[in-house]
């Protein structure tokens, strides 16, 4: 089992609450199954919660209630399956293109019982127009300007995109201007979420979107 330090219990109950114990097993099949199938690498063990899951699942304070939620590229699940365990209120759909990640999704939410959550195995740019979503999330999966086409057009016109960056996150800003701009994109801005909670927050860019 993969201990929680006192700071990240403390974290971990005022996120999850009476879900803690679903974000516990998510967390322990992150560091077997999700390692066996090179999901997650073996070194991230100890960082699991604080690198992780907690640095994930404090996005949903940004996240209006009962929206729903399209996560691009979610891999292991992140931060698609930490949103979906802390906010029962958000539907996640997961859009991930390869097999092995699909079927372990797949196995982690029925084993969780997780009932918001959708798995679409495909690419982003194939799931245009078939998921309904009013917010896009992605962590890792590319740059703002590389990232911003495959993510934006989900919103189907009007939303907004969640995605979870590092230091890099203004300067992939200015690179993505243009970008941005004519995707529709008419606010764009970082903001740091789980302050409160975490000794790193977490750094979003968060892109709204709406087509004139």
């Amino acid at each position: 089992m993969v201990e929680l330090t006192a700071q990240e219990a403390v974290a971990a109950e005022r996120i999850f609450g009476d879900r803690l114990d679903l974000a516990k097993r998510y967390v322990e099949h992150l560091a077997t199954s999700g390692i066996e199938r090179g999901l997650i690498g073996p070194r991230e063990v100890p960082r699991l919660w604080s690198r992780h899951v907690l640095n994930c699942a404090v996005v949903a304070e940004l996240i209006a209630d009962g929206a729903k939620v399209a996560d691009v590229g979610s891999g292991a699940g992140l931060p698609g399956l930490c949103l979906a365990i802390a906010r029962p209120d958000l539907y996640l759909t997961l859009i991930e293109p390869l097999e092995r990640r699909v079927v372990w999704l797949e196995e982690v939410v029925m084993d969780l019982g997780l009932n918001n959550v959708e798995i679409v195995r495909s690419r982003a740019e194939a799931a245009i127009g078939k998921v309904e979503c009013s917010v896009v999330t992605a962590r890792a999966v590319s740059a703002l300007d590389t990232l911003a086409p495959l993510t934006i057009p989900l919103l189907g016109g009007e939303g907004e995109l969640l995605a979870i960056k590092g230091r890099s996150a203004e300067e992939e800003i200015t690179k993505a201007a243009k970008t941005l701009k004519k995707l529709g994109g008419y606010q764009t801005e970082v903001l740091v979420a789980g302050q409160d909670v975490l000794e790193e927050p977490t750094t979003v860019v968060r892109v709204k979107v709406k087509r004139r």
